[in-house]
C-alpha cells in the first residue's frame, strides 16, 4: 500500500485538482449505503453527481456512475487507455484498483460533474481515492477488518481512516463507539470541524414510517427509505455540513430513491421471503442481526432463520459464525468458486457440530433451502458478496 506509484500518474492525467465539491467516505462498514444515499440526495437537489464505489456485483460499470447512470463500456475503455498511456510515460506499474480508480476520476472530470461522492476502498490514508482532496470527510465507523493491511487495533485502523481528513473541512464521525483518539488527533492537527453522532447530531426512530434527525439548530422528520437508518443518517449529516444548497424536500426524495443490492435486501422468491445481506465481518453481521431482529418483530409469522452461507478464507469466520449461531436454525453451506474462497472444512470447523447441510456450490445450497423452507422460516443469504452474487446469478 502507498501512493508513491499512483500520484505521478494522477498528476500526469491532471485529475488531482477538481473544481467539483468532493465528499469522501471511509469506514469499516456502511460506506456503500452512505455514498448511495448521499449521491441520491444531491441528485434530487439538482446537482450533476459523480459516484465512485466498489466492489461491483454484476458489471464493472456499477463502480462509476454519473447522476445515477453507469458509465458506458466505451467511456471506461477510453479512460483505461488514457490511464495506461500515462502510466507508461511515467514508467510505473499500477494495481487493478489504482488504474480503475484513476479512470473513474478521468470520466468525472470530462463530464464536468458538480459533486464527487467517493468511497474509499481500503483504509484511507494510503488508498488511491485519497489522492483527491475532499471538501467533506466522512468516517462511518471503525471495526477490526483487513488487519493484515491496516493494523490489529481499533486505534491503528482509526489512524488509517483519519488519513482522509484535510485542513479546515467538516468531518463526520458516525461510529456508535467512543471517538478514537487517532481521529481526534488528526482533527486537531487539521483544525477541522468535527461532527460526532450522539454529540453534535442525533437520530431516532419515530414510528414504522418515519424517523427524526436533529442537530442543536433544527429537527427534521424524514421517511425510512430502503437502507439502514445508521447509514441514511450519516448521509444526511454529510450533505447538511457540505455547504451545498439542499432543501428538506431533496433530502426526503433522495432517501426514498436510494437503493443498493445486498444491504438487508428483502425479496419474495417463489412466495418465500429471502433476505440478502453482504455483511462479511463481525461489525457488519452485528448490524445485520439488529435489522433482522426488527424485521422479525414487524413480521411475527417468522420464528426461524435458514441461512445459505459461505465466506472468504481471509475473513473472521469464527466470529461471524458465533454471532449468527443463536439466530440460525439450519445452515446450508457451500464453497465459493473464487480464489480466496474458504474451504468447506474451515466453515464446518467454525460451525462445530451445528446442524448443517453442505452442497457442491452455493446455487445448490440455495435451491435446497427454497425447496424445503417452511411457512415460519425465512431464508438469509449472507457471509460474502460472492455468496450473494452466486444466488443472484442463479435467480436471473
Amino acid at each position: 500500500m502507498g501512493l508513491e506509484r499512483v500520484i505521478p500518474v494522477a498528476q500526469k492525467l491532471n485529475v488531482t485538482q477538481t473544481s467539483a465539491k468532493v465528499i469522501t467516505v471511509a469506514g469499516t462498514n456502511g460506506k456503500g449505503s452512505t455514498t448511495t444515499t448521499t449521491a441520491a440526495i444531491l441528485q434530487q437537489a439538482g446537482y450533476k453527481v459523480a459516484l465512485y464505489q466498489s466492489p461491483h456485483i454484476y458489471r464493472f460499470n456499477e463502480r462509476v456512475k454519473i447522476s445515477g447512470l453507469e458509465a458506458t463500456d466505451q467511456e471506461l475503455v477510453d479512460a483505461f487507455v488514457q490511464v495506461d498511456q500515462a502510466r507508461r510515460e511515467c514508467g510505473l506499474s499500477l494495481s487493478f484498483f489504482e488504474a480503475t480508480t484513476l479512470a473513474a476520476f478521468l470520466i468525472f472530470q470530462q463530464k464536468q460533474c458538480d459533486v464527487w461522492v467517493l468511497e474509499i476502498g481500503l483504509g484511507g490514508r494510503l488508498d488511491v481515492v485519497n489522492v483527491i482532496e475532499p471538501d467533506v470527510a466522512v468516517i462511518t465507523n471503525i471495526g477490526l477488518d483487513h488487519v493484515d493491511w491496516l493494523g490489529d487495533t481499533i486505534e491503528k485502523i482509526a489512524f488509517e481512516k483519519a488519513g482522509i481528513i484535510r485542513p479546515n473541512i467538516p468531518v463526520i464521525f458516525a461510529g456508535q463507539q467512543q471517538l478514537p483518539q487517532a481521529i481526534q488527533n488528526k482533527v486537531q492537527e487539521c483544525q477541522a470541524q468535527l461532527h460526532v453522532l450522539n454529540r453534535d447530531y442525533f437520530y431516532q426512530e419515530d414510528d414504522s414510517e418515519t424517523w427524526l434527525f436533529a442537530t442543536p439548530a433544527s429537527t427534521l422528520r424524514l421517511p425510512k427509505g430502503h437502507l439502514a437508518l445508521d447509514n441514511i443518517s450519516t448521509a444526511v449529516a454529510a450533505v447538511l455540513v457540505s455547504g451545498l444548497a439542499i432543501s428538506d424536500q431533496a433530502i426526503r426524495a433522495g432517501i426514498q430513491a436510494a437503493k443498493i443490492a445486498g444491504r438487508f435486501e428483502v425479496r419474495q422468491i417463489q412466495n418465500k421471503t429471502v433476505i440478502f445481506d453482504a455483511g462479511h465481518n463481525p461489525h457488519g453481521v452485528e448490524f445485520l442481526l439488529k435489522q433482522l431482529q426488527k424485521f422479525m418483530q414487524y413480521n411475527k409469522q417468522y420464528s426461524e432463520v435458514v441461512t445459505v452461507f459461505s465466506m472468504l478464507a481471509d475473513k473472521d469466520i469464527d466470529s461471524v459464525v458465533e454471532l449468527l449461531s443463536p439466530v440460525v436454525s439450519k445452515w446450508h453451506i457451500a464453497e465459493l468458486t473464487v480464489p480466496r474462497a474458504a474451504k468447506l472444512e474451515k466453515i464446518q470447523q467454525a460451525l462445530h457440530n451445528t446442524a448443517t447441510q453442505h452442497f457442491a456450490n452455493v446455487k445448490e445450497a440455495f435451491q435446497s433451502a427454497l425447496d424445503h423452507v417452511e411457512d415460519q422460516q425465512l431464508i438469509l443469504v449472507c457471509g460474502s458478496f460472492h455468496t450473494l452474487e452466486a444466488v443472484w446469478e442463479y435467480i436471473e
